[in-house]
């Protein structure tokens, strides 16, 4: 860690100071561990309480590891009262383009996604970047430069991502991690674990633990037609993979004993009358960000890198993870965020499995899908053709083009199609039909591939076992 000393200006803001708190809490920890000389832990136990004191002066809130500076405190902001609403459970705006992210980036302390970084990746992996990367929907990073120093030094890192089987049909939105993770499998040639929460889902969701668990298997269908490489691919049930793994358990107890209450409600917005279950059970979502809670792959090793692509509103699981990490003797996780993947109605909240007119699911025909985007894609056309031919329509409200944006991978013809609808050339219905040629095959080839994984399949996958990956 570069040292804090003289960094400590009047000019610094709240998330900056944020930010060396927590790498300088880190570098305590590490010292005091590593038993470092009196004198240098005492310097940089004087430098922690100075910045503690500079955060409370910039803020008016008192410096709480996990928990970023809150934008409704003191801190002044850009005049604008409504603050989108992005937690693990639910994302709301009032913003008919959708979440602010770069507002999202400060409020969570990550960092963007910069060309630099997408050049980088294209330099050290070899292969054009996926335009996931390009486009900004992977938007936001915890340390990936870090993962991509070790790869350039030939030590491998390993990808976990997840899913929460909250009904038996996923919905498009919902392939967008699965995609990019096996385009980074398949890049940089390393294993990847995938966690089915159903847990979480059982504490959560007014659902039987049979449903919960069945759902699991039915979703990691899904995840495998996706064409993952069973050889460098674990998936598992937390409800049976926690309670077979000694070692997976553990770190799960680790971070809880690392965890507060007054931390978890901070952080997750637990009350006094939530079960037990969700209080603890972020630390079973962070478990799988070390090596050693899968002894089968990487027997022992602790010291891994572990590389989590994920939607922006599961940060705060690792928030926490990252927090703890170098506490009980781990690497902090690195984090890809991706944006959301938008309701057909609009980009005000993200799509949700109980609503079957909010999204295109992989269930559906292709009948249902054409159908679902003439009805509920909302258009950011104009009300006549006649104005819309003068005016042009709105992309950045548009779901078809949002939709587009995730699933046509030519750049040049999307960045025609935003030219046409901007100048009013082509029409709303015609845009719609783009979109709906683009999905109908893409989902058609994907039920394809569901209908060839078998039970046995699934049981293979999720069967604990040595991966083939050189470390």
């Amino acid at each position: 860690m570069t040292d804090c000393q003289g960094d400590v200006e009047a000019e610094n803001s709240p998330m900056e100071l944020y930010r060396k708190l927590a790498e300088l809490g880190d570098k305590v920890r590490t010292l005091k561990t590593a038993k470092a000389e009196k004198a240098e832990v005492d310097a940089a136990v004087q430098l922690l309480l100075k910045l503690k004191i500079d955060y409370k002066q910039k803020t008016g809130q008192d410096y709480k590891a996990g928990c970023p500076p809150s934008e409704n405190g003191p801190v002044a902001d850009d005049g604008n009262d409504e603050e989108d609403d992005v937690n693990p459970w639910s994302v709301t705006t009032s913003n008919a383009k959708g979440v602010d992210y770069d507002k999202l980036i400060v409020r969570f302390g990550s960092s963007k996604v910069d060309q630099q970084l997408v050049d980088r990746i294209e330099k050290v992996s070899g292969q054009k970047p996926h335009h996931f990367i390009r486009r900004g929907i992977f938007f936001s990073h915890r340390d990936m430069h870090t993962v991509l120093d070790a790869y350039e030094k030939k030590k491998s890192f390993f990808l976990y991502t997840g899913r929460g089987p909250s009904s038996q049909a996923m919905h498009v939105g919902h392939l967008v991690p699965f995609i990019f993770t096996k385009w980074l499998q398949d890049v940089f040639d390393v294993p990847l674990v995938v966690q089915l929460t159903d847990d979480e889902k059982y504490l959560w969701k007014d659902l039987t633990l049979e449903q919960c668990h069945q759902f699991a298997v039915e979703n990691a269908k899904d995840i495998i037609a996706c064409g993952f490489d069973i050889n460098k691919t674990f998936i598992f049930s937390d409800l049976e993979y926690m309670g077979a793994s000694p070692e997976f358990y553990r770190n799960v107890v680790k971070v809880q004993k690392h965890v507060t209450f007054n931390q978890v409600k901070g952080i997750f917005g637990f009350t006094d009358s939530d079960c037990i279950g969700k209080i603890s059970f972020p630390a079973t979502q962070a478990a799988p960000s070390f090596s050693n809670s899968f002894p089968h792959i990487f027997g022992d090793k602790k010291d891994i890198q572990c590389l989590i692509p994920c939607a922006i509103d599961q940060d705060p699981y690792f928030r926490m993870t990252r927090d703890v990490a170098p506490r009980i003797g781990y690497l902090k996780p690195a984090l890809l965020h991706s944006t959301f993947f938008p309701a057909l109605q609009g980009a005000q909240t993200k799509m949700s499995a109980s609503d079957p007119n909010s999204s295109i699911f992989l269930t559906d025909t292709a009948k249902q899908i054409k159908n679902k985007i003439n009805k509920y894609a909302f258009s950011g056309g104009k009300d006549t053709v006649e104005e819309h031919r003068q005016y042009g329509g709105n992309v950045d409200v548009d779901v078809s083009f949002m939709y587009l944006s995730f699933f046509l991978e030519d750049d040049e013809q999307l960045e025609k199609i935003r030219q046409d609808y901007t100048s009013g050339a082509l029409l709303t219905g015609e845009l719609k039909k783009i979109l709906i040629d683009t999905l109908q095959p893409l989902i058609v080839k994907h039920q394809e591939r569901r209908k060839q994984i078998t039970d046995e399949t699934v049981k293979r996958f999720m069967t604990p076992r040595p991966l083939n990956f050189k470390l």
